[in-house]
């Protein structure tokens, strides 16, 4: 243990720079082809696959895995791509044991379904390795579409729309593309900058012209969009964060997880990013996980996740939380915060012991409290801008595949009604929205 793990409150390098690379590398290293092939072997290739129903993007599962099984791993990330043109990224973060692995027959036999995860990131990075792109474009349409947000679902959209033939434009408020996948997801998931190698594949469809540091109501106004392109396509997902409103969260060391894990997923050297001793994490999502995990990682002596409800009612997945337990997090479920205490500094947060009735979620009156130096808030996540759109819950109201209450306008992904938070869906949405625009810019052409 080094000098700086004794330190008390927030701190860099608590833990020396190999033993950073070791915690921060791949979280499941990928399949080599032996491997796949025996992985494949395992599928029973189902007529009425019900893996392909529990997928938001409807990819032929068994078709992909019997191409790996024959040899042709590069025909099997076409069929992916064909549906999920970011198939590598879902591969390695879509919570795939809630999804098509859940519904595997081999789980509903066994307990161990086939690994369709790992054997979809066989296929795709096989393909991606080379640095072939399987998909040309269509003749020139002279239409030109607007899409907000470089994010999954925008990215999503931008590549049918380019396959399409249109001309299109992503304005981001970043300045690197990739959106959630590039600042919102844990780094032992994505190493190697998996995801901007992933966003310069897919711009070699052509067509595509990218415009950083472009926010939507602060460099751009949706009106401005309407009257200068064919069509817009808002992929913005969710800017803002809720705050706990509560005594002291106005204390250091109090910040969103996300801002964490985009700090740290932007590092070049692990070894600068700051962490507490005692951290505390407020929330019950992957954000909330990713958060606890790498802060454990990083060299944190304890952490500690609080939920305000039980285990099944959290949104991150069963395996993602037995995912941090192995990394030593512990999780406590119906507590929520009431206070945080320190002088200027945050030092503690108090907590309610909390119980669900038929009126909602109240409190006791046991509490009890946690040290802690630095707390990250996982509360979820609002609308940035609405732009003038019809909301429904806080979100973009949407109909069909993707459109809102302006007949040029159309949204998908985190920010619009319709599925859960989930990269996979988000991308399904980007997609489905790109055909309605195509089809609807194309009527009478």
């Amino acid at each position: 243990m080094t000098a700086s793990q004794h330190q008390s409150g927030i701190q860099p390098a608590r833990l020396d720079p190999d033993t950073l690379a070791q915690n921060f590398d791949d979280v499941q290293p990928p399949l080599d082809g032996h491997e796949a092939a025996v992985a494949a072997d395992r599928c029973y290739f189902c007529h009425d696959a019900p893996c392909i129903t529990a997928c938001p993007t409807d990819i032929d599962i068994p078709l992909f895995i019997r191409q790996i099984a024959t040899g042709t791993p590069d025909a099997a990330a076409r069929t992916i791509f064909e549906q999920n043109i970011l198939g590598g990224m879902c591969a390695r973060v879509c919570p795939t044991e809630q999804l098509c692995e859940e519904a595997c027959v081999r789980e509903a036999a066994e307990g161990k379904p086939v690994e369709i995860g790992r054997l979809q990131r066989f296929a795709t990075d096989t393909l991606m390795a080379r640095g072939d792109h399987p998909f040309t474009r269509a003749e020139p349409t002279g239409k030109t579409i607007a899409v907000i947000g470089a994010g999954p679902a925008g990215l999503a959209c931008a590549h049918r729309l380019a396959m399409h033939g249109h001309d299109v434009v992503i304005h981001d408020a970043r300045p690197k593309p990739g959106g959630l996948n590039e600042y919102g997801i844990a780094a032992y998931k994505t190493v190697a900058n998996f995801a901007q190698a992933e966003v310069d594949w897919l711009m070699k469809i052509g067509g595509i012209t990218l415009e950083h540091n472009s926010a939507l109501g602060r460099d751009i106004t949706l009106e401005a969009l309407q009257s200068g392109y064919d069509a817009v396509f808002l992929g913005i997902g969710l800017g803002g964060v809720n705050a706990l409103g509560l005594e002291g969260d106005d204390k250091s060391g109090v910040r969103p997880a996300t801002d964490f894990i985009a700090e740290l997923r932007q590092a070049d050297d692990l070894t600068t990013v700051p962490v507490g001793r005692h951290v505390v994490v407020i929330g019950g999502g992957m954000t909330a996980i990713d958060a606890g995990v790498q802060s454990k990682l990083l060299g944190a002596q304890d952490v500690t996740i609080v939920y305000r409800r039980g285990k099944s009612a959290m949104s991150a997945s069963g395996h993602e939380q037995d995912h941090a337990a192995q990394n030593g997090v512990r999780i406590l479920h119906n507590a929520a915060p009431v206070k945080l205490h320190g002088n200027g500094k945050i030092d503690a947060v108090e907590f309610a012991y909390t119980e669900a009735t038929e009126q909602g979620l109240t409190l006791s009156e046991e509490t009890f409290t946690l040290p802690a130096d630095q707390v990250f808030t996982a509360i979820g996540q609002t609308l940035a801008t609405d732009a003038g759109l019809t909301l429904e819950r806080g979100k973009i109201a949407v109909t069909g595949a993707g459109r809102t209450s302006l007949s040029d306008v159309w949204a998908g992904g985190d920010c619009a009604t319709g599925g859960d938070d989930l990269t996979v869906t988000a991308v399904a949405e980007g997609r489905d929205a790109a055909e309605d625009i195509h089809a609807t810019l194309m009527k009478g052409a």
